[in-house]
């Protein structure tokens, strides 16, 4: 698949990306959860994959230990649930509902057929993956080298990004526990609380109802220090 058509793909309108999935007839059905419902969770059986078509969800493992860390944060246009096209029996990691959801849910033999007999939607689906690859292997980098003011930053940042009508250096993002947002940097909610704090008094996140996150200054004075 060529640069540019990968490009086309990955930026592809929900509306149209979903119409993809329209030659789907049979093993497909439209679901909604409320905010903070599991879509399904670790050690469930695998049995389809999920096309997000409104709302954000979070994509999590928990260790032996009792350990979660997060994994991805998703926005409409995003496939998850996909290791159930590779053999996968049971699913490795959980997805929750951070707002409410609703999202295409789309059996594993459905789906199947129709990436071998639909070029365009296996063209997207491709293009989605990758990019996803990429978010993972940007998140390694920042676990590995970063200190946890930055990586909280960065995790604000994505927040703020998954909001569809977030302006530039606006962006208000439902409020999450700081323990959620600890999961999230890998680190103690101590450590977020002194953070988000500092934040707030630099004037980088306001608490109005909503998180307001001022994506430009944080970007500036947090990620480029």
């Amino acid at each position: 698949m060529s640069a540019v058509r990968a490009k086309k793909a990955a930026s592809i309108p929900t509306e149209a990306f979903a119409a993809l999935l329209d030659g789907v007839s049979k093993g497909k059905r439209t679901m909604t959860f409320p905010a903070g419902q599991k879509i399904f969770s670790q050690g469930d059986r695998a049995d389809s994959i999920y096309f997000l078509q409104a709302g954000r969800v979070k994509i999590s493992v928990v260790s032996s230990a009792g350990k979660e860390a997060v994994l991805a944060l998703l926005k409409p246009q995003n496939f998850f649930g996909e290791g159930a096209l590779v053999g996968q029996s049971l699913r490795m990691s959980s997805a929750t509902a951070l707002e409410p959801v609703t999202a295409l849910r789309v059996e594993v033999k459905a789906m199947l057929r129709a990436l071998h007999t639909r070029i365009e939607l296996s063209e997207t689906f491709i293009a989605s993956l990758l990019k996803r690859n990429i978010d993972l292997e940007e998140d390694l980098c920042d676990q590995l080298f970063n200190h946890s003011e930055k990586r909280l930053a960065r995790v604000l940042l994505k927040l703020a990004r998954l909001r569809e009508h977030a302006v530039a250096s606006d962006a208000a993002i439902p409020m999450l526990s700081h323990e959620t947002l600890a999961e999230m940097v890998g680190t103690t909610r101590s450590r977020i609380t002194f953070f988000m704090n500092k934040f707030r008094k630099m004037g980088l996140i306001e608490y109005n109802g909503h998180l307001v996150v001022r994506t430009e200054l944080l970007t500036d004075v947090v990620l480029h220090e």
